[in-house]
């Protein structure tokens, strides 16, 4: 039975991050340092069950630079991240970018969702162009940068309150060259993360190959999923490396039509680095991507499940709902929280 009419958590008091407003997540506070230490700062772990949110939940905001992005997510309610690479690298002084990501992402999905037409293929063939020049001058900056800026936006979002328990660049698919690799993982390291997260790419070669980078660089990468996901997916990459792992999606995986979602997670639960959320209806269900709480993912019977067996991977929020009008992202984020909330008090 799914839960019905969660209220939004109240945020008490505000402060300054700069010149910004930060809200603040009421707790009880014994001790004055404590007190010091907790200011201002949010706090999203829940009854033990970190909540995090993926940052391309923000990708529909104005301001995309890590400062704004740091902003939303403290707006939001969230002290831990699935740090996106552009924010980051941008940070650190990556040419711009002139492919329109947002477009670019809406045609992938339409592609994965076999409702592209003829000329969104074409648009799609053009900026995956465009894409590809762009990645070759960025792999040649990469080359000559230093870790320091990726030290200095760590301390950054630390100090607000904010740790990044996993980095997504774009950087370890198979025309990645191996120094690009090691390049991404020991970005993630420098940002405090313990693993990165890649598309898993259905390819034992490559899956081989990021596991052996990845044992060298001493962290994980979660293969994330889309509705490709079954209950063996991994079991190949797994074998491979121990560094290999799981970022399951578990909306995904149900609209890709597997039954009982919790089993995946008893039974990958100790090579699953972090899980995605999102409610998701099943195929019968025409595999709606809905406001939470209306779809037909189990999410707070996951949470809980996460709660009373002590599983200490992050729950991540990643908003892929329409935003209704009137609303924007940082508000569904907040939304989305209060429902791990409820589900979990």
């Amino acid at each position: 039975m799914k839960p019905k009419n969660f209220n939004r958590r109240k945020f008490l008091g505000a402060a300054a991050l700069g010149t910004a407003g930060l809200a603040l997540r009421s707790t009880s506070l014994f001790a004055g340092p404590s007190i010091i230490k907790s200011l201002n700062k949010p706090n999203s772990l829940i009854s033990g069950v970190q909540i995090g949110v993926i940052t391309y939940s923000f990708r529909s905001m104005p301001d995309q630079s890590a400062e704004a992005t740091l902003q939303y997510v403290i707006d939001s309610g969230i002290s831990a991240i699935e740090l996106m690479g552009d924010p980051a690298e941008a940070f650190a002084g990556k040419p711009e970018n002139p492919v329109d990501r947002r477009a670019f992402y809406g045609l992938m999905r339409a592609k994965r969702e076999g409702n592209i037409s003829n000329d969104q293929a074409k648009e799609l063939a053009e900026l995956q162009a465009q894409s590809k020049s762009y990645d070759k001058q960025v792999a040649q900056w990469r080359e000559g940068m230093s870790m320091k800026d990726f030290k200095k936006l760590r301390k950054m979002y630390n100090d607000a309150g904010v740790s990044i328990y996993a980095f997504k660049p774009r950087a370890f698919g198979k025309d990645n060259s191996d120094a690009e690799i090691n390049w991404g993982m020991q970005a993630a390291k420098a940002l405090g993360a313990s693993h990165v997260t890649v598309e898993h790419p259905s390819d034992d070669t490559h899956t081989l190959r990021l596991g052996k980078i990845a044992k060298k660089n001493k962290i994980y990468i979660g293969y994330h999923g889309h509705e490709q996901q079954t209950p063996t997916l991994w079991d190949v990459a797994l074998k491979q490396s121990k560094f290999n792992a799981l970022n399951l999606d578990l909306g995904h995986y149900v609209a890709a039509g597997n039954e009982n979602p919790l089993e995946i997670i008893k039974a990958k639960s100790s090579h699953i680095k972090s899980m995605h959320l999102k409610d998701r209806q099943t195929p019968e269900n025409e595999k709606g991507n809905l406001l939470w709480g209306s779809g037909d993912t189990p999410i707070p019977a996951a949470l809980q499940l996460m709660r009373d067996n002590g599983y200490k991977f992050p729950g991540t929020i990643e908003l892929e709902y329409k935003i209704p009008e009137g609303s924007n992202a940082v508000d569904e984020v907040k939304k989305c929280l209060a429902y791990c909330e409820k589900a979990l008090k």
